[in-house]
């Protein structure tokens, strides 16, 4: 391998390649966790939207389809965390990665029990803050990211944060990498890898239904666009008749809808009204969030789940990077892997001057 490719999060996670697989609620499950850090990268397993036994079974799955290491991405603020991390330091995972960081106290938790810690973040003053609280790595997400994004390009927040950075630990830069092109632009930049999800989820080992995976590789570089109608964040995914519908909706249609799909969840998760209550006054105050946002957070898991799970393209949502434009083909992970060292090693020989392999 190209030297410059060995970088020092290969020594944070254990992994051949500067490659990570995100995790994507209802996508990063067991066989693309595993086939991913099977052909050399760093598969993380998307936990957010598991329940605890779900996880407990998902590791195991994992750990049957491969010896190579893994992450957990979790959320922070459920109310099961200390359980959830509690699994990980039993069953030896090494790097805990959080949507949003864990406060001080869970990453030092977190550290006495040998686990890395590794939020994503979506600009330069989050990365300000979770250097203080002491993290291992930083995963830095762009405005063409998928799902819960920016408005910042990653060719300007990326630079910033790895200035913030200074060294210190691994930068993993996201948000519009499909390629070797794209991991040597961010090694350039002073990232230490790339994540990728989109790239990710159109391959043969994600567990996507296929009709979905042809309506994804349909979509052009135009076809995305970032709304706050799901749930009351800026959301990237592929613009449908449905997101169209809803993203020119008032809150007067838009909550009623998301109180309904709420109770779909409730009922899918088996949590209560109280503890869905609980949850949600917490994001009030944590996000400084109005109710009517609050409540259309109950929108985004259970439309997720309608398409990535169900295969409803019609009563679902669709989470992609702009990425998604560029891509035509569902190779397996493996492939997708192999073909961006190599894209890589390439690209460094053109820059260098050389003969590619000399």
């Amino acid at each position: 391998m190209h030297p410059a490719l060995t970088t020092p999060l290969l020594d944070l996670l254990g992994s051949k390649y500067p490659i990570v697989q995100t995790g994507m609620g209802w996508v990063a499950g067991p066989k693309l966790v595993s086939a991913t850090s099977n052909a050399g990268a760093f598969g993380i397993i998307a936990s957010a939207t598991m329940t605890y036994d779900e996880l407990v079974g998902a590791i195991a799955e994992t750990k049957k389809r491969t010896t190579a290491p893994f992450g957990v991405n979790m959320r922070a603020d459920a109310d099961d965390i200390m359980a959830r991390l509690k699994l990980l330091a039993a069953e030896g995972i090494p790097v805990a990665s959080f949507a949003q960081a864990p406060k001080k106290d869970l990453i030092e938790w977190l550290h006495d029990h040998g686990i890395k810690v590794m939020p994503s973040i979506g600009a330069k003053r989050h990365a300000e803050k979770v250097m203080e609280w002491g993290v291992d790595a930083i995963l830095v997400q762009g405005g063409e990211g998928g799902g819960h994004t920016g408005s910042v390009p990653t060719s300007l927040v990326l630079p910033e944060v790895v200035d913030v950075v200074g060294g210190r630990v691994p930068v993993v830069a996201a948000g519009g990498y499909f390629d070797g092109r794209g991991l040597v632009a961010a090694l350039a930049y002073g990232a230490s890898g790339i994540a990728m999800g989109t790239r990710f989820l159109l391959t043969s080992d994600s567990a996507v239904p296929m009709e979905v995976k042809k309506q994804y590789l349909g979509t052009a570089v135009t076809g995305t666009l970032v709304t706050t109608k799901i749930d009351g964040a800026p959301h990237r995914v592929i613009r449908t008749k449905l997101v169209e519908q809803m993203d020119s909706a008032s809150a007067v249609t838009a909550v009623p809808k998301a109180i309904a799909n709420a109770s779909k969840f409730r009922k899918y998760t088996g949590l209560s009204w109280f503890k869905m209550a609980k949850e949600g006054l917490a994001m009030k105050k944590r996000m400084d969030m109005p109710w009517a946002e609050v409540i259309m957070a109950g929108n985004t898991p259970i439309l997720t789940k309608a398409t990535l799970v169900d295969g409803e393209l019609d009563a679902g949502i669709l989470p992609t990077g702009q990425v998604v434009g560029v891509i035509d083909d569902l190779p397996s992970a493996a492939d997708v892997v192999t073909r961006i060292i190599a894209e890589a090693e390439t690209t460094l020989d053109r820059l260098a001057g050389r003969t590619p392999g000399s």
